[in-house]
């Protein structure tokens, strides 16, 4: 019985063979993809022909437009150039429409169309499939169960909660005043703001911003109906016999027929020029700089531009609020714009995005506002910190590249002088 040996030759040359023919499977293979990506670009380009953009590569889309932490300056430049609408090529086969015409934002949040994939897929493991990454009935039954959670006249009485975690932060700040430095205030707010929600959602009886539950007996207690310096607030907000502070603003209105903060809840809507200033404030800095969609069908624009289904489009709400054509002279900080009786575009001013997907908690967002924004302003004066303005850049959510910098001048306190006299 004799066994053939395979030589070094033959088997090297067979280990060649299948390296030469592995090659040019993975040649092919490539030769397909490079077609593929070749004939959906040029469909693209085809479909986008009506949208005029800034020269890019081909390969690289319009990466060299792109500086460090840019994005917002760049988007304002396009605006200017292009106020409806402008291709934002990413690399070879990928693209994005942004938006910053009323109109087109009208249309797109019209529809019904699913949240940009790529754009959301990296929040689910963080935040999980609730109505922000939801689509479709799924979401629909999610948003018509929690819609009369957020309805106005339920939020009004977490007012008290609200004023509580604004208070634990100022008498913070208070604690702050003798370094005689600016104070960086983004991360007080933050907490300020999760210690709201964890109260109001959650019933949470601590305080997220002090690490420890409170103690209605203790001294300087935050709970509602009790705390350091709530008594001397709700006078100078309108109880007890002070004029309100939407009274100040308006002289018509009426006092207050009680005390405590029911009615501050009911002056909420009657602070016409702090609400002027917020809504402005969003207008300038909106909370989420665009969101994506994906056309799940074809569409056509007022202005007979049409894309076709499968484009991804990015409504740029920081673009909307700044487009001159939308606000003239938009980087100017105006709160007559908001003034009762002018008119604007139902789509111009979207901080909390519109149609059937704006956000849920926007009625319980602008209470916060008020309440945040009325008790810091009776116990401070702010100052900005002119060596380190703050520098706005895209995340998630709009924030200061070098944080928030101020500088605090504690008020006098109208209770105290009386007592004094």
């Amino acid at each position: 019985m004799s066994v053939s040996v395979l030589s070094p030759s033959r088997l090297l040359g067979d280990v060649s063979g299948i390296l030469q023919a592995a090659s040019l499977l993975i040649l092919l293979l490539l030769l397909i993809k490079a077609a593929q990506l070749y004939l959906h670009r040029q469909w693209l380009l085809k479909a986008l022909q009506q949208f005029p953009c800034p020269p890019s590569h081909w390969l690289f889309g319009h990466i060299q437009e792109f500086q460090q932490d840019q994005e917002l300056q760049r988007i304002q430049k396009w605006v200017e150039t292009f106020p409806s609408a402008c291709p934002h090529w990413l690399w070879g086969g990928k693209v994005r429409v942004q938006l910053h015409d009323p109109d087109y934002m009208k249309v797109i949040l019209g529809r019904s169309d699913p949240k940009s994939h790529g754009s959301y897929r990296f929040l689910a493991p963080w935040i999980g499939y609730g109505l922000l990454l939801l689509n479709g009935q799924t979401w629909f039954q999610h948003r018509r169960m929690l819609t009369p959670a957020f309805h106005y006249d339920i939020l009004k009485p977490y007012v008290g909660l609200m004023a509580d975690s604004v208070r634990v932060m100022l008498d913070k700040w208070e604690e702050l005043l003798g370094q005689d430095s600016p104070l960086e205030v983004f991360q007080h707010v933050s907490l300020m703001t999760l210690d709201t929600i964890m109260k109001c959602a959650f019933s949470h009886q601590g305080s997220i911003q002090v690490d420890r539950p409170s103690d209605p007996t203790e001294e300087g207690s935050t709970t509602e109906g009790g705390g350091a310096g709530e008594d001397q607030e709700e006078e100078a907000l309108g109880f007890s016999g002070h004029p309100p502070l939407g009274q100040r603003e308006a002289p018509g209105l009426p006092r207050p027929c009680c005390s405590g903060w029911a009615c501050f809840r009911n002056h909420l809507d009657q602070m016409p020029y702090t609400t002027m200033c917020i809504k402005e404030a969003l207008r300038l800095y909106p909370p989420v700089p665009g969101i994506g969609r994906e056309l799940s069908t074809p569409v056509t624009f007022p202005d007979g531009r049409s894309l076709p289904k499968g484009i991804m489009v990015f409504l740029s709400i920081y673009g909307l609020h700044h487009n001159p054509k939308v606000w003239p002279n938009p980087e100017v900080f105006d709160p007559s714009r908001f003034a009762p009786g002018s008119a604007q575009h139902s789509h111009a001013f979207l901080p909390f995005s519109g149609g059937s997907r704006n956000c849920i908690g926007k009625q319980f967002a602008m209470n916060e506002l008020k309440v945040a924004t009325a008790l810091t302003l009776l116990r401070f004066e702010l100052l900005p910190d002119p060596t380190r303005i703050p520098i706005p850049i895209a995340r998630l959510v709009l924030k200061s590249k070098n944080g928030i910098h101020l500088r605090l001048r504690r008020l006098p306190n109208p209770c105290e002088d009386k007592d004094q006299l």
